[in-house]
């Protein structure tokens, strides 16, 4: 077998090392050896002994490892009692590796190198050289610099990208429609630094459509600086999107691009490609047409304001565009929301976590991101311009991309239906998938105990969203066609999009014709590079807030539990949203057996059981800031109750995080 890494839970996987079946390579789960002997890790060959697990699933318990995986090791040197350590950056390491003064390469502590492991061990630690120092930086910096590093993302333009970027100008007029005096504005968040959409509205003035609206979106024109095959386009693509962390941001295009001439800044001249969008009163797309243009932003509006000045609590800022700007946009907003009730939109409730940062690259605070009216505005305005995107590609028979989101597979439902039904919420595993089956199951679990729970299992039972040039719809959106259209600055998807618009609605100024492409590979490919970016901004994220509750290792926390695995419960904190692990065995009061189908531990004793969505008490006892791994142990409630009476007499308050 080849061992391919975890799965969505932490259990280990591994496939066939020779599959010539036609069939679907199995599920082939490894076992963990509780004795720590024999573990393989990513990338080995082994050999092992497999028993069924039923319905196609198998065990596998592992016999020797026949080769281990030749890759090379990304971590943290050290130095502890003279000698030289290397602290893998993957939290599936085994250990730490020694490093000799003759194979450290004049590292010193604190550097992010990369190491290859020395063959010959016998007794004491795995030996290992550094091949390759990387960085000096600061602890602050490291957490970004490691997800970079570990996920190979490009941080340097080609010298041919920057000069086009630097010789880069403003756009002319001739040709435009000119869209200056239309009061668009921008609404991002506090932190942003590039704006490339703004929005409009007005209540429709034909008669015939009484209660309509007429909407604005208007998106800066990249297509204009970015030319198919030129240097930026190449770098562009290989980047695939932008990548956002705390401390700073990957970008798909040089600052020139992305923070200058393609950013909406307000009170200068951009060129655009804007969209005309004219809904009902039920927010019913009637018509759009699409036009390149010049623009000026009349604000930069950030969520909260926009928020506050409709609240009634009016700033400097927004004052001057209440009345004309903000009050429309809700307005528009409101006949937006009743389509989307009418669709029946997938409503998952995922909070996301936001890392927040002093002035010297700390992280001040970790909480949940606050949602408000403002940003629902927004989203649905940008999905309505991405409808009008699609419907234009479509009906003039262009290639182009779509964003495509299919419908849960049967053998997933059947999972979804296996969990519910164990906690008596009603779903039917039969009929036909749809966002508003997914919405009643939601709406049964919002007041219960297991309404997170429910909110993760319907998350893990969706398909994921790809770019494909087969228009499937999209699912969750209730769609029948979709694509990007409103971030060409850091998505290159919608780059594409934009040049279809531009020749579907006949929009050339120059007459740059896009040459034939690869449609389904570019689609792989940028549906790759979102996933290594997502799971990279992930694994930042829990090296920040790792680093962040390293000083509160001992402290006792609320959480609920996540995951549930053969080695252990996997927990997310209350109020950081911070994720960690509960091993198995540490719950020493019974032995316990993994209900993998219902999601849940049962003691073979006592009868407990912990499920997926189940709120615990939980004391911190470990905190990698190499590796972003936090390990917890469960406290009983007297336990944790008399933990808590205790901290109060020092004056340290219980953390709900």
């Amino acid at each position: 077998l080849e061992v391919i890494g975890p799965d969505r839970d932490g259990d280990l996987m591994a496939k066939p090392d020779i599959w010539e079946s036609e069939n679907v390579t199995p599920k082939i789960f490894i076992v963990p050896n509780k004795h720590n002997k024999n573990a393989p890790s990513s990338g080995d060959r082994i050999l092992a002994r497999l028993s069924s697990a039923g319905d196609g699933i198998f065990e596998a318990r592992t016999i020797r490892i026949i080769a281990g995986a030749p890759k090379q090791i990304l971590g943290i040197f050290e130095t502890i009692n003279g000698q030289g350590r290397l602290h893998p950056t993957d939290r599936r390491s085994k250990g730490d590796f020694l490093i000799e003064v003759s194979d450290n390469l004049g590292a010193n502590p604190g550097d992010l190198v990369r190491a290859e492991p020395l063959p010959g061990r016998k007794l004491g630690l795995r030996k290992a050289r550094i091949v390759e120092w990387i960085t000096t930086d600061n602890r602050q910096q490291v957490p970004s610099i490691i997800s970079i590093v570990d996920h190979d993302l490009p941080t340097r333009f080609s010298d041919a990208a920057l000069k086009q970027a630097a010789e880069a100008t403003a756009a002319p007029i001739k040709g435009r429609v000119d869209l200056r005096d239309i009061q668009l504005v921008t609404i991002d968040g506090l932190d942003a630094r590039d704006f490339d959409d703004a929005v409009w509205a007005e209540p429709d003035l034909n008669k015939k459509n009484i209660g309509g609206w007429h909407i604005i979106v208007s998106i800066a024109d990249v297509a204009w600086y970015v030319r198919p095959g030129d240097a930026l386009d190449i770098n562009a693509y290989e980047r695939g999107n932008s990548v956002y962390f705390p401390d700073r941001v990957i970008p798909m295009l040089p600052e020139e691009l992305s923070n200058g001439w393609c950013s909406l800044v307000p009170n200068e001249e951009r060129p655009c490609i804007a969209v005309h969008l004219w809904i009902d009163a039920d927010g019913n797309l009637i018509r759009n047409k699409f036009c390149r243009g010049i623009m000026r932003s009349h604000a930069r509006l950030n969520y909260h304001q926009v928020q506050k000045a409709y609240d009634g609590n009016i700033e400097e800022v927004t004052g001057p565009v209440l009345k004309n700007v903000i009050n429309p946009l809700y307005g528009a907003y409101a006949a937006l929301l009743k389509n989307r009730e009418k669709r029946g939109v997938l409503e998952l409730d995922m909070p996301e976590r936001k890392v927040q940062l002093d002035q010297n690259g700390n992280v001040r605070t970790i909480s949940v991101s606050e949602r408000l009216d403002s940003h629902k505005l927004i989203e649905e305005f940008m999905i309505l311009a991405n409808i009008a995107a699609a419907r234009t590609i479509e009906k003039e028979n262009i290639s182009c991309l779509y964003r495509v989101h299919d419908e849960p597979s049967k053998e997933k439902l059947n999972n979804l239906y296996q969990v519910l039904n164990s906690v008596n919420i009603s779903f039917d595993k039969g009929g036909v998938a749809s966002p508003k089956r997914f919405n009643r199951v939601l709406e049964l679990a919002k007041n219960s105990p297991y309404a997170e729970m429910v909110n993760v299992l319907v998350l893990r039972s969706q398909a994921k969203a790809e770019y494909a040039p087969d228009n499937l719809g999209h699912f969750g959106l209730a769609l029948n066609r979709y694509s990007h259209f409103t971030s060409p600055i850091r998505r290159y998807a919608d780059l594409l999009v934009h040049r279809a618009l531009i020749e579907a609605s006949q929009l050339e100024i120059d007459k740059t014709k896009e040459p034939q492409q690869n449609l389904i590979k570019i689609g792989e490919h940028l549906s790759d590079m979102e996933r290594r970016s997502a799971v990279a901004e992930r694994d930042a994220i829990d090296r920040f807030t790792a680093n962040y509750l390293a000083d509160q290792i001992g402290d006792n926390f609320i959480g609920r539990i996540n995951g549930v695995t053969r080695f252990g419960l996997f927990i997310t904190l209350d109020v950081t949203g911070a994720d960690g692990l509960i091993p198995i065995r540490t719950l020493n009061d019974d032995y316990y057996i993994h209900d993998e189908t219902h999601h849940f531990l049962k003691g073979r004793q006592t009868g407990r059981e912990f499920r997926l969505g189940e709120k615990i008490n939980v004391r911190l006892d470990e905190a990698s800031t190499t590796t972003g791994g936090m390990i917890f142990s469960l406290i009983e409630k007297k336990k944790f109750n008399k933990t808590r009476v205790k901290n109060k007499k020092k004056n340290s308050k219980l953390r709900s995080n």
